[in-house]
């Protein structure tokens, strides 16, 4: 006979109960997109540690007297490690508060949010996961970008363009993907862009294979670079564009929609042409 877990991960009420952890997700930074789960436990946090967050408006939300750290990370730089941050979060839930730990976009997507549940679980201390809006489909719908488009791409992948030390991730297979067609939406990728094309193309990519690089997505300073897989290395250098960003490859990248929908926010489009 086979078992079946019925129980759920996601959070049932409102905010965390007195020694409980929420893993919360902030969404790409438009404090429009945060979910109202997510501000209801802001609201009655006692303790909140946050990522650095593409958008801060939604700390406003946390209450008056409650503890707030910046424990974020970039590149391999962090205020705190990832077994520090497991341990106030362990802490503060022992201690009878109730914890929320917001991280940008969805706290399972690149997030880091699977180690903490881990590390949570092993200390016995209960705790629920609040989905968040991850930029992997936020920055492309922002700029105007399809991830999948029937008779162009009926497949997306998610990748990450970094590893803890700042390089490219060893255990993706690029030349699989370089083979695979669909649509990559890279993560963290814009300091490893040469990389990531030079290992496309040497896999069977075109050349001319369109690539979009959204950064701020629904951020007021939102930009898009529009370019190729062949070219996206210099027009991404000469852009100069802010972090964070997405990069999105593949035929959906070069569709233009972005003057056929209500953007989120003011969008700064820069075009680039092979």
């Amino acid at each position: 006979m086979t078992d079946v877990d019925y129980a759920s991960a996601l959070a049932t009420g409102d905010a965390p109960a007195p020694g409980e952890v929420w893993l919360v997700g902030a969404g790409p930074g438009d404090p429009g997109l945060l979910t109202q789960r997510a501000a209801s436990a802001l609201a009655r946090a006692d303790l909140v540690l946050h990522d650095a967050l593409p958008g801060r408006a939604m700390l406003r939300l946390v209450r008056a007297g409650a503890t707030v750290l910046a424990v974020g990370k970039r590149k391999g730089h962090a205020p705190l490690s990832q077994a520090k941050i497991n341990a106030r979060l362990i802490a503060g839930a022992r201690a009878g508060h109730r914890v929320v730990r917001l991280k940008g976009g969805d706290p399972f997507l690149f997030g880091r949010g699977g180690e903490e549940a881990v590390a949570l679980t092993a200390a016995g201390i209960p705790w629920r996961v609040v989905p968040g809006v991850t930029a992997g489909t936020a920055a492309p719908a922002a700029a105007g970008i399809p991830l999948t488009h029937r008779g162009t791409a009926s497949a997306v992948t998610f990748v990450t363009g970094h590893d803890e030390a700042g390089e490219l991730p060893g255990s993706v297979d690029w030349d699989a993907l370089g083979r695979a067609g669909g649509t990559i939406a890279a993560f963290m990728a814009l300091s490893r862009l040469d990389e990531i094309a030079l290992r496309l193309l040497a896999a069977g990519r075109a050349p001319k294979t369109p690539v979009a690089v959204v950064a701020q997505a629904s951020l007021p300073g939102q930009a898009v670079l529009r370019t190729t897989l062949g070219t996206c290395t210099l027009e991404a250098r000469r852009a100069a564009l802010p972090t964070p960003a997405l990069v999105v490859i593949g035929e959906v990248a070069g569709l233009g929609l972005l003057q056929a929908v209500a953007a989120p926010v003011p969008a700064v489009v820069a075009s680039r042409t092979a």
